[in-house]
């Protein structure tokens, strides 16, 4: 199973998403394909901060991606895994942000892949599986 960070979801619904993870995307059965609510709600941020193309960026969102992928929550499981997470990063000096630490401990929980551009930032989490489906 597959969860998608905000930057991946972002690039699916640019102007010029990447063939590559298109494809890639198209061979994964849906029912494997999941996102978080805190990619939602960056993803939500991220049109209202841009005015200019809110109301393209909330098609896309609600055409393009709500109706092919599942959306997880933060849940107890998860909230366990964030605190330990968060406490032994934080003793060992290599703390990350609140959201992506927050993504990373849904992704743990529940024993998914990551898919993130961003694998210099989470690969400091011990144990997270992670593919950059972007690099080249």
């Amino acid at each position: 199973m597959f969860l998608f960070d905000t930057d991946i979801i972002s690039h699916i619904i640019s102007k010029n998403p990447s063939s590559v993870l298109c494809n890639r995307l198209n061979e994964i059965p849906p029912e494997y394909q999941f996102t978080t609510t805190i990619t939602v709600g960056e993803l939500i941020y991220g049109a209202y901060k841009n005015s200019l193309k809110k109301d393209v960026l909330l098609e896309k969102l609600s055409n393009m991606v709500w109706p092919n992928i599942k959306v997880l929550s933060f849940d107890k499981p998860s909230a366990y895994v964030y605190g330990e997470l968060r406490a032994e990063m934080e003793r060992k000096g290599t703390p990350i942000g609140e959201p992506d630490l927050r993504i990373a401990a849904i992704a743990l929980s529940n024993r998914m892949v990551l898919i993130t551009r961003n694998v210099k930032h989470f690969e400091r989490i011990p144990g997270l599986s992670i593919q950059n489906w972007l690099a080249s």
